[in-house]
């Protein structure tokens, strides 16, 4: 029997048409005979819709055309398991359109991939893709992630955290910046992936435009220095926190020393004919990366050991930084979701797309089974046994 899988994509993100390029390319890849795949597309008003035109790249050209040949659904759960309904309900026979065995969410940037999402899935009791809430929540964090990596001895960079509140304070930071960094800086918002809001600062007055520039994407920023000698290294782990391995590493190529690769670079070239970007899939980069043996074995170790420090689960991308002026290497930052799921670092090991589908999902199953067996009630009969608790309860 097929297993029922929902895809759900898009969302309240800046990174929402990310999604919808890696979701796409995911459906065209996972195995017809083992799934039931159900696209469930999430607009930007965070409305739910599912309908077989979704999985065309093509029809995103015109979303309003496109949802109306789609129905707009939301899950809910009865009688044991999840389904599928409209939204809009009938008069007159069944509103159920799918049960749901297993949620696949393919989803980037805030509100989706920093918990949010994977919060609501739990809630419902339905097995899901990826890292759970807490993993996700941490990975989508760049400086609570940081300090966890510190804390436990993993190699990251200083950093200092601004938050909206003291945007009026920015003078006082840059005093702070010039202490303890120097410049350039790197500027980003601290919750934020593909480069959005990044920007790098080489005096005080570009400093504070950067920092402006970070709020209008988040309401917290990282101050980091600046690697002037940056060679990028990217590296996916595949597993959970029981076991997991590594890929190959990647080098991205920069179009100039002084370049912060943008989100055009990663996402909008090479559409081409086909009728959109193929996501991260065509960002120019060397694989294998150029680096020493001992370089490599080095950020393999540390990205599976940071992968199961932090407790992710499917198929994660690690991000680290080599100061070619001092050879050390950083870990930069965690994708929980990368874009493309780094299926193209996965080739090289002889995993073909479809075959990493089939484990993250594996994973998924794997978690909801053994939690399952863990108590999450404690049955006391409280309410069945009388008398007044009052309006404010009873605490003793």
């Amino acid at each position: 029997m097929k297993i029922n899988l929902a895809v759900l994509f898009g969302g309240r993100s800046v990174e929402h048409e990310v999604s919808v390029i890696s979701a796409v390319q995911a459906m065209a890849s996972l195995n017809k005979e083992k799934y039931n795949i159900i696209p469930v597309y999430m607009t930007k008003k965070s409305e739910f819709w599912t309908g077989e035109k979704l999985m065309d790249i093509n029809a995103y050209k015109d979303i309003p055309a496109l949802l109306k040949e789609c129905t707009e659904c939301v899950f809910v759960r009865s009688e044991g398991k999840v389904q599928l309904i409209r939204q809009k309900m009938k008069k007159f026979g069944s509103n159920v359109l799918f049960d749901v065995d297993i949620a696949f969410p393919i989803v980037h940037g805030t509100n989706v991939e920093d918990g949010a999402l994977q919060g609501y899935l739990q809630t419902l009791d339905l097995p899901y893709v990826g890292c759970d809430v807490l993993a996700s929540a941490i990975g989508m964090d760049k400086y609570t992630m940081k300090i966890m990596l510190k804390d436990a001895g993993f190699p990251v960079l200083d950093g200092i955290r601004i938050s909206s509140y003291d945007l009026d304070k920015l003078e006082s930071f840059a005093d702070q910046v010039e202490e303890r960094f120097g410049y350039p800086v790197i500027v980003k918002p601290v919750n934020l992936g593909s480069s959005v809001g990044i920007s790098k600062a080489s005096d005080r007055a570009s400093f504070i435009s950067s920092a402006e520039d970070a709020f209008q994407f988040a309401d917290r920023i990282l101050i980091e220095p600046c690697v002037v000698q940056l060679k990028e290294i990217n590296c996916s782990v595949l597993g959970d926190c029981e076991s997991a391995e590594a890929s190959v590493c990647e080098e991205p190529v920069q179009a100039s020393e002084d370049d912060i690769l943008s989100f055009e670079q990663k996402y909008v070239g090479g559409g081409g004919k086909s009728g959109g970007s193929k996501g991260m899939a065509t960002l120019k980069r060397k694989i294998p990366a150029e680096i020493t043996a001992e370089q490599d074995e080095f950020i393999k170790k540390t990205a599976v050991e940071a992968f199961r420090y932090l407790g992710c689960n499917g198929v994660a991308r690690i991000d680290f930084m080599i100061d070619m002026a001092t050879d050390k290497i950083y870990i930069n930052e965690f994708n929980t979701i990368p874009g493309s799921l780094a299926f193209y670092l996965w080739e090289p090991k002889g995993v073909k797309y479809t075959a990493l589908l089939d484990r993250m999902i594996e994973l998924a199953l794997k978690r909801h089974r053994q939690a399952e067996k863990i108590n999450y009630s404690f049955d006391t009969n409280l309410l069945a046994m009388g008398g007044s608790f009052g309006a404010k309860g009873s605490k003793s």
